[in-house]
């Protein structure tokens, strides 16, 4: 087995742990989610859940993978061996994540390209939906590969194989620390420029006016935590494995706050420049913002090609910035996705870093094809939706039940924690994740749950989410039974404690 790498400074994993929380969702789920759930007065539960849950919750996963110097598999097995398929468990949602995101930074890449004079006309629907996805009429159509999709999957697979091959430190390291200033300049210019359009004012003040009588609803508090969990990353494995890579003495919980601070500040910054720039197309089209605010694959896809339409001038300059944001918090989110699955493949089955990267490419590139059809928008939609409704949600829940309640072993990775870092953390830290997590991810489930039963997700047709939904989310876990099964061909491996 080749000697573990290495992180090649603590700046560069708290750059990548940055740029691993800065994806997609900062730029496009984070702002609707603020306008949705009480304007200003959602940055309230909002600090709440990130200091009572999202921070802690990094804290542990810092330090289990620090501990343990090992995959994340290999951090649960050395706990011990009945609970190694939780890792597995996590593993897999890495999988099945990067293989429909991988779909999205493509659809990023052309955008970048079809920016430079707007190429998608004055009509960014039809564009996207029937020329650029070349969308089929029913769920269960797949419509053969649209080459348009196809192609630039492939540049982004082909970068990020080259990206995660040259390892650690000269691959995942390098890359963060060129494309997160990339990014953080692209943002500061879509932000200048979306506050200052005429009519951002509209935008700025639906966004940012605080409904002090939404704290009252149980659901603004569920979305606030629901936002933190997934945006920093944790409860699928990604920080676990990053953090196996510091040196011994490593300063932990100043890193985690460090994280999870600056994740926030990119996501407040890129409401202001989505919510500018929607005012200014409220304005132009004579309707409330209301009517033209969005999330996700509309907001960015058609919305802001709508926007940049409307520009009095630079479009393609300003189409360029969105888009190539898009792009690089896509891909360096995608680049620390892929890496635990290298790292538990690799030390799981004694392989080189080479193969194991070959190994985990190759089968994830040919998952990633099913979006590249022509019914792959629905397909990605759907098993987004219930991977990280019940996916995430419920192996992070796994956990922490299990850390705290069932291997008590909270005590001793505060103890590690204590031990190496500057900020100290209390019993505090024991409450918050043995009590309030728990709770707060349990009645996320069940508003999940109660929604699910209420009517299809987004009317698709119950076979459909059948299998591509609560299929996909249980396969997962059917998937790490499985692996724990498989012997560890890793002689260096430790034993794991039986008796617990």
């Amino acid at each position: 087995m080749e000697q573990r790498e290495q992180w090649g400074s603590k700046a560069g994993f708290i750059i990548a742990a940055i740029s691993s929380a800065v994806g997609l969702g900062n730029i496009w789920r984070y702002p609707y989610v603020v306008y949705e759930n009480g304007g200003g007065a959602f940055l309230i539960p909002y600090f709440i859940a990130l200091l009572t849950a999202a921070i802690p919750i990094l804290i542990m996963e810092y330090a289990l993978g620090h501990r343990s110097r090992g995959s994340v598999p290999r951090t649960f097995q050395g706990l011990s061996r009945r609970f190694e398929w939780i890792g597995w468990w996590q593993i897999f949602i890495c999988v099945v994540i990067i293989s429909y995101y991988m779909a999205i930074i493509g659809w990023a890449l052309s955008y970048t390209y079809y920016s430079i004079g707007t190429q998608w006309g004055n009509d960014p629907e039809s564009f996207f939906f029937k020329n650029f996805l070349g969308m089929s009429d029913s769920f269960w159509n797949f419509g053969g590969i649209q080459w348009k999709v196809l192609l630039p999957v492939l540049l982004a697979w082909a970068a990020l194989y080259f990206v995660l091959i040259k390892g650690v430190k000269k691959g995942i390291e390098k890359s963060a620390k060129i494309l997160m200033p990339i990014l953080v300049v692209f943002m500061i210019i879509i932000t200048i420029r979306g506050v200052t359009l005429p009519g951002s004012v509209e935008g700025l003040n639906v966004l940012l006016t605080p409904k002090f009588s939404a704290l009252a609803d149980p659901k603004v508090w569920i979305a606030a935590y629901g936002q933190v969990f997934f945006s920093l990353s944790i409860g699928f494995g990604i920080m676990m494995t990053y953090s196996s890579y510091l040196p011994k003495k490593s300063d932990l919980s100043n890193s985690a706050f460090i994280a999870g601070l600056a994740n926030s500040g990119f996501e407040f910054l890129a409401a202001l420049g989505v919510f500018g720039a929607l005012g200014f197309l409220a304005v132009q089209q004579g309707v409330g913002v209301e009517n033209v605010a969005k999330a996700g694959v509309g907001l960015a896809f058609v919305v802001f090609p709508n926007i940049i339409n409307e520009f009095p001038g630079l479009n393609s300059l300003f189409g360029v910035c969105f888009f190539g944001a898009l792009l690089f918090a896509g891909f360096t989110s995608a680049v620390s996705i892929l890496e635990p699955c290298i790292s538990a493949v690799r030390e799981k089955f004694n392989l080189t870093r080479k193969a194991a990267v070959n190994w985990v490419c190759g089968i994830t590139f040919v998952l990633s094809l099913l979006y590249t059809t022509r019914g792959g928008l629905r397909y990605l939609d759907t098993i987004d939706r219930f991977i990280n409704s019940y996916g995430i949600v419920l192996a992070g829940l796994a956990e922490v039940i299990v850390l705290a309640w069932v291997l008590r072993q909270l005590d001793q990775i505060r103890d590690h924690v204590n031990g190496v870092s500057i900020i100290r953390i209390g019993r505090w830290w024991n409450f918050v994740l043995a009590v309030v997590t728990p709770i707060i991810l349990i009645i996320m489930t069940a508003f999940n749950l109660v929604d699910e039963l209420k009517k299809p997700y987004e009317g698709y047709p119950m076979s459909g989410l059948i299998v591509m939904g609560w299929g996909v989310a249980a396969l997962v876990i059917v998937f790490g039974w499985i692996a724990q099964s498989i012997s560890w061909k890793d002689q260096a491996m430790t034993t794991g404690r039986d008796e617990q």
